[in-house]
């Protein structure tokens, strides 16, 4: 049974509940919390050794929380997520968890939670457990020396993608309804595409990176995976919402509210051009193919769509390079103790030389960015383009590979996200099919800064003619 299905909540099968149907199912009295989370931990535990979604799981803290939801439902309390079980990305504190981020080495246990998670505890969720990233979030593969390869619910020889892809596969395979993710140069949107998820990477500041005011130097936010767009919508509205120490506020949306929205009759450009690398890419015929059907659809939906490449220039990477190395460094600086691979103590080093004049020179140079790249969508809405050029790589591929095989490997498969991230503005990941091997493969729809509202809807229209929430991988446990 799935979603699609419109059976009751008390009938749906407890994987198969998207995170609105569960809260509504808490809300009730069709389920318990209790059983909700009892359930999320039991399919977690038994899909651990071959799926290895997680870095930690709070069986014990999260059980008792859940009790305490339940006792709040049960005296009428109601909030968004009350008694329902998520995951979080483990770069993203937990009071009384170690923050392990990818390595190896012993973490003491955090004194507060991240801001994301005191709104999502704000809201009732309770989170089962801390999913797993490559080391500093570096990589599209889920991989370490730490915890194994991370395997993707489609294909277990392939890798959900990188870095969130602990909290892709965790939902993909039905552990959890939803879980957070982070994106720095693409690590929410292309663990999505390659399993078959909506991921949202909002506008920069819209959920805190707290105790960051801002995370690697302005690339990096937090943003939600889920089947579908309502539930990514209510995670995000969960979840948003700025600490006061943050460096970027951008004004509040309902993310919700733009779910069912009718965007009106957009201008859409069709973008295929993959930005400049140093390294030889090429764009999959399968994924392209992907790609046109999403265009297809949005011209059935009464969209005009163009063919017209996105030109980004030469500096917008210039400024990508320090930016991320300099962040590399300083999360690697935070962390005394840990255990990393030698690439990463790579990029550490580079970071050291590039934190400087180079860095400075590159925060500087996003004002003329957004100005140039801004003036694209003065004849264009939304551009739609590919979320990574090939489908999911087998995850032994990024093993035992020198620096330079390693960024030819990963530039090669996920060249297309990282201007959103130096520019700061919204994206979202949309499913666009699987290739002939049923490897899931991802579209994206990108706007101007605070276009989030009006991508989100546009997703939610492509995803009722579409409906990818209607597949799901076999059970994992």
């Amino acid at each position: 049974m799935t979603a699609s299905d419109r059976a009751t909540p008390a009938t749906v099968a407890p994987e198969h509940r998207g995170l609105g149907e569960l809260a509504d199912a808490l809300a009730t009295g069709a389920v318990t919390s209790v059983d909700a989370v009892t359930a999320a931990l039991d399919r977690i535990d038994a899909s651990q050794p071959t799926l290895n979604a997680f870095r930690l799981v709070r069986r014990e803290r999260a059980l008792a929380e859940a009790a305490e939801a339940d006792r709040r439902l049960a005296a009428g309390e109601r909030l968004p997520l009350l008694g329902v079980p998520i995951a979080v990305k483990d770069d993203t504190d937990i009071a009384g968890e170690p923050t392990a981020f990818g390595c190896g080495g012993d973490f003491p246990p955090k004194t507060e939670d991240a801001e994301p998670v005191r709104r999502l505890r704000a809201a009732g969720a309770v989170i089962v457990g801390k999913t797993n990233t490559c080391e500093y979030g570096q990589l599209p593969f889920t991989s370490g020396a730490a915890f194994g390869h991370t395997r993707n619910p489609w294909h277990r020889e392939h890798t959900p993608g990188g870095s969130s892809g602990g909290s892709s596969a965790a939902v993909a395979a039905g552990l959890v309804p939803a879980a957070l993710g982070s994106d720095g140069a693409g690590s929410v949107r292309i663990p999505a595409a390659w399993t078959n998820l909506v991921g949202i990477k909002p506008q920069r500041g819209r959920i805190s990176t707290w105790p960051e005011a801002e995370a690697f130097h302005g690339l990096t936010v937090n943003g939600p995976l889920a089947r579908t767009v309502a539930d990514a919508a209510l995670l995000l509205d969960a979840a948003a919402g700025p600490h006061a120490g943050d460096r970027h506020t951008p004004a509040p949306i309902r993310a919700s509210e733009a779910v069912g929205h009718d965007p009106g009759r957009l201008n859409i450009a069709l973008s295929l051009r993959i930005p400049f690398t140093a390294t030889k890419t090429a764009l999959d015929p399968e994924v392209a193919a992907g790609v046109r059907r999403i265009a297809a659809t949005l011209r059935r939906l009464g969209h005009s769509v163009t063919v017209a490449d996105l030109h980004y220039g030469l500096l917008i990477g210039a400024t990508f390079l320090p930016r991320s190395m300099a962040g590399i460094r300083s999360v690697h600086d935070s962390m005394p103790g840990s255990r990393v691979d030698p690439r990463t103590l790579a990029n550490v080093r580079l970071g050291r030389v590039l934190g400087g004049p180079a860095l400075f020179a590159a925060r500087r140079a996003e004002a003329l960015l957004h100005k140039r790249i801004g003036g694209f969508f003065a004849d264009y809405d939304v551009v739609l383009a590919p979320t990574t050029a090939t489908p999911p790589p087998r995850a032994e591929e990024i093993d035992g590979i020198g620096v330079t095989d390693t960024n030819n490997l990963i530039t090669a498969a996920c060249p297309y996200t990282w201007p959103w991230n130096v520019l700061g503005w919204p994206s979202v990941n949309v499913p666009a099919g699987f290739t002939d091997a049923g490897l899931p493969i991802g579209a994206q729809l990108m706007g101007p800064a605070d276009a989030d509202a009006q991508l989100i809807s546009v997703a939610a229209q492509l995803e009722s003619e579409l409906h990818w929430e209607r597949a799901r991988p076999e059970p994992w446990w």
